[in-house]
């Protein structure tokens, strides 16, 4: 399982001490593969770009324009965290939902 995020986000540090064996992956540092953004992308559409960040909010009007993708390649904080990749799986985010999926699996 992997752990797509921020080591300085909340949320992320909270997904991880619950999921224990986990790969964390660092996307400032690290970035996300393009495959696995892309299948992130496919599955979750618009909600995959944090609207709501600090990132956001400092982009030009043009930015924002461009596609999410491309958006998120260049911008990987714009990513709402965390993307978590269980095998075939991903999950978006850390809810009440994503935890009952991750955490009652066995």
């Amino acid at each position: 399982m992997q752990l797509y995020g921020l080591k300085t986000c909340d949320t992320c540090r909270k997904a991880l001490k619950s999921l224990g064996d986990v790969t964390f992956v660092d996307v400032r540092a690290e970035g996300v593969p393009a495959e696995v953004m892309a299948r992130a992308f496919e599955a979750f559409g618009g909600k995959l770009l944090n609207t709501r960040s600090t990132t956001w909010r400092g982009l030009s009007a043009a930015e924002r324009a461009r596609p999410p993708l491309e958006l998120l390649a260049a911008h990987p904080t714009l990513m709402k965290r965390p993307l978590i990749a269980a095998g075939h799986d991903l999950y978006l985010g850390w809810d009440k939902a994503v935890q009952d999926a991750l955490l009652n699996k066995e």
